[in-house]
Order: C-alpha cells, then structure tokens, then sequence
C-alpha cells in the first residue's frame, strides 16, 4: 500500500475519532444545557412570584397569615415566557386540580431515534428537579419546582448534537481533504528518490537528486547520493582488481603453457624418438607392435597438448587482429564435421582499430558462446554478429543468436565457468552481458566499451 494512503487512511481514523469525541461531548452538553433551562426557569419564574407575593402582602395588609398564595392571575403569559421550551413548573402547594405550566414544546426539534433516547436515558440519567423558594424571608410563601418534559428533553439535545455535528463534519472533511493534499505534496518529491534508487539498481550510481524542503526527505536523499558514491566506487576499485586480476591469469597462462611446452613437450618428443627407434630395431613382432602403440599414444598426448597450449596462449584476437581471428574461428567450426550447423558470421562497422584488451575479450566472447551453443544446443543455424557502434555510445557489440531452442533464465542461473569468465572480463572493461530468449532460441550480447 502506498505511503500516502496509508497516512490519509491514519488521518482519517483520527478524524472520524475526532468527530466521535466531539459527538459525545455535544451529546453530554446538550443533556447538561436542559439542566441549566431548568435551573433558569426555576431562578426566574420564582422572582416573578417573589415580586407578586410581596405585591398582595402590601395590598392587602394582612401580615399575619399563616400563607399568602400569589394571585391567581400568576398563570400567564408573562410568566410562561420566563420558562424555557420544554420545562414545566409547578407552584407549590398547588391549587386542586392545577397543572404544571409548560414552555412550547413542539416543534422545537426533530424526533430522536429510539437508539439514542435509549442510549442518553441509559448512560446520563433523568434530568433532576430544582425547587426554589419564592422568597428566603417568608418561608411559607411557596415553592417552584421546575422539571424537564422527557421527550422534549430527549428532542433538544438530539437537535444540538445535529446542529454541532454538522458544522463537525463539515470541518473534519476540509481538515482531511486539505490534509491528505498537503501529506501527497509533501511526499511527492519521494518519487525522485524511487526513480534514483531504480537507477542505481541499473547500474547508474552516480545520480543527482534535487534539494529538497523537508529535513527528513533531505537526509534520506543525501543518504542516497553516498550510496551511490560509495557503490560507484566500489565499482571501479572492483573492475580495476578484476582487470589485475585477469592480468595475473594471463601471467599464469603463458607461464603455465611455457613449462609444458618446455617440459611436457621435449619429454613427449623423447617418448616418441625411443619408440619409433625401438620399432625399428626391435627383431620381435610383439615387442614392434608396442612401441608402435607407444607412438600412438604419445601423438595423442602431443595433440591434446598442443590443443591446451592453443588455449592457454594469447587469444589470435592479440596477434592476428579481431576481424581475422573471427574469421578463423568461425572457419575451424565449419571445418570440424559437415553435420555441424550453419554458422553465419556477420561483420558490421570498422573493426580494423580494435585490438589488444577489447579485442581479446571480444574474441573470449565469441569463442565461448560459440562452443556452448555448438556443443550444449540443437541448432540448426547461429548467427555471430559484431557490431561496431559509434557515436555516443562508442562500444563493441558481439551477439550469438542460435535456434536450438532453450530456457535463457534457466541458462542465467546456471552459468558455468566459461561465462562466468567472459562475463567478469566484459564487467572488468565496464560493459555487461545479457541472456535473453530470441526468435527460436537464446541470445547471448555482450557490451564493450571502446573507451576502456
């Protein structure tokens, strides 16, 4: 999952707690604001009838009645409008018959739905009643008790909580759209990094990223500026040991073909003196016939050394030039069986300035594709292609396509030595080589840089 999902998701788990934190607190101030209606209408309807008792006491000049009850025009209108929507107040002791007067209770919300008349009755309780004395001197003069309509109660909060919750989401949904477009902005310049890392896995280490704002994605770009720094140079101090490397071998190669020439051969050469002179004096046939079969078999072991110390010299590609060296390459294949293969040798650009390292890995190239597509494959028919390109590019192609079919991952991981040793060669000159399937078959290409 994306980055910036995955925060917009987190962000929008915290809104909608957000929203649901701020849904309860308006649900319990919504339940608590009827308690203080009915505190209020308690405090005002009671110095209402403080006034009008202290009124008739005056007008009527009978100070020692046990109780003076308010006039009974204390019902009105006036009275009523001191009264908030949906609380009723009684006054204390009542008339017979007398009802609680109650504020406009209807219409002054939406019915609530049963789950959260039920949930609110269930978690904060009923509304409590509030008393007040009508006066603190007279204490026979009377009591307003003030009580809330349940179900207007019920009806006023659960509009509250509609009329705040409303305003709540519509704030939550701007905080998170502006806030998810700021967390993708901000997350933007992360592509650049992804696509230099894509880079540098391709081998382009050294690639520039652009400053960025923020510390964190600053730190993280610096950090992969030094990787590819430190991994670029890793790779030239890495293709310098493997180019000593390969120089070392070919030390060891012409020294090793050296002593076997010297020794081997000079001692296969007396061998063969010895039997052939022994076959010549020998007066008994059985005594004949095995130094002729010593003879044989020392050709033999000349031939198969003359063969290691073809190998093991310098490639013709050093001596004869790439062009010619192919030339003869591809020639002594033919010459081998006329069962093998066809082999087509396509030969594209000036390779006439091509020599020394280049040439010779070059010519490795060939040589080893050749035998494994000759000696491991069914073809029919390769083609070896070398391709001088100029220009910008400036680097030496060889390509061996062969139609004997074939997995070229399966060849790719199970390399042996001999493309091992080509590949590391053509790594150590700075270019690459490549398997991948072709029309009927693999392909093999290798990249040189004419540079190196």
């Amino acid at each position: 999952m994306r980055l910036v999902l995955q925060l917009v998701a987190r962000l929008l788990v915290i809104v909608a707690l957000c929203l649901g934190a701020a849904t309860i607190w308006a649900t319990i101030d919504a339940y608590r604001s009827v308690d203080r209606a009915t505190e209020a209408s308690a405090d005002r309807v009671s110095q209402a009838l403080e006034a009008l008792y202290w009124r008739e006491l005056l007008l009527r000049s009978s100070r020692m009645r046990e109780q003076l009850l308010p006039a009974p025009d204390w019902r009105t209108i006036e009275t009523m409008g001191r009264i908030a929507p949906g609380i009723c107040v009684q006054f204390e002791p009542a008339r017979a018959f007398e009802q609680p007067l109650c504020g406009q209770s209807k219409g002054i919300g939406k019915t609530p739905p049963r789950w959260f008349a039920a949930a609110v009755h269930v978690t904060l309780g009923d509304h409590a009643t509030v008393e007040r004395p009508i006066s603190a001197r007279a204490a026979t003069a009377g009591t307003v008790r003030a009580t809330a309509d349940p179900d207007a109660a019920i009806a006023l909060a659960w509009q509250h909580i509609l009329d705040n919750i409303h305003v709540a989401l519509l704030m939550a949904l701007a905080i998170a759209l502006l806030a998810s477009l700021a967390i993708a902005h901000t997350l933007a310049p992360a592509r650049s990094i992804v696509t230099a890392l894509r880079r540098m896995a391709d081998g382009q280490y050294r690639t520039a990223l652009p400053r960025f704002r923020s510390m964190e994605l600053a730190m993280i770009g610096q950090a992969v500026s030094e990787l590819g720094d430190r991994l670029a140079q890793a790779q030239e101090e890495r293709a310098v040991l493997t180019r000593r490397l390969l120089e070392i071998r070919s030390d060891e190669r012409r020294a090793l073909a050296r002593e076997l020439h010297d020794e081997f051969g000079q001692n296969l050469t007396a061998i063969l003196a010895f039997a052939n002179s022994i076959e010549a004096t020998a007066g008994k046939v059985e005594t004949a016939q095995d130094a002729r079969m010593i003879s044989q078999a020392t050709r033999r072991i000349m031939a198969c050394l003359r063969d290691t110390l073809n190998r093991l010299r310098h490639p013709p590609a050093e001596e004869l030039g790439l062009e010619a060296s192919l030339v003869d390459l591809v020639d002594s294949w033919r010459s081998q069986a006329a069962t093998r293969p066809l082999i087509q040798l396509d030969l594209q650009g000036d390779l006439a300035g091509i020599s020394g390292t280049v040439a010779a890995t070059a010519y490795r190239v060939a040589q080893e594709c050749l035998t494994n597509a000759l000696r491991h494959g069914a073809a029919r028919e390769i083609v070896l292609r070398i391709e001088r390109r100029s220009g910008a590019e400036n680097a030496l192609l060889v390509r061996v396509e062969d139609d004997g079919g074939g997995d070229a991952a399966k060849v790719a991981q199970s390399a042996g030595f001999g493309l091992t040793g080509v590949s590391e060669r053509v790594a150590a000159l700075g270019g690459s080589l490549s398997i991948a399937p072709a029309r009927r078959g693999l392909s093999v290409a290798a990249t040189i840089p004419l540079a190196a």
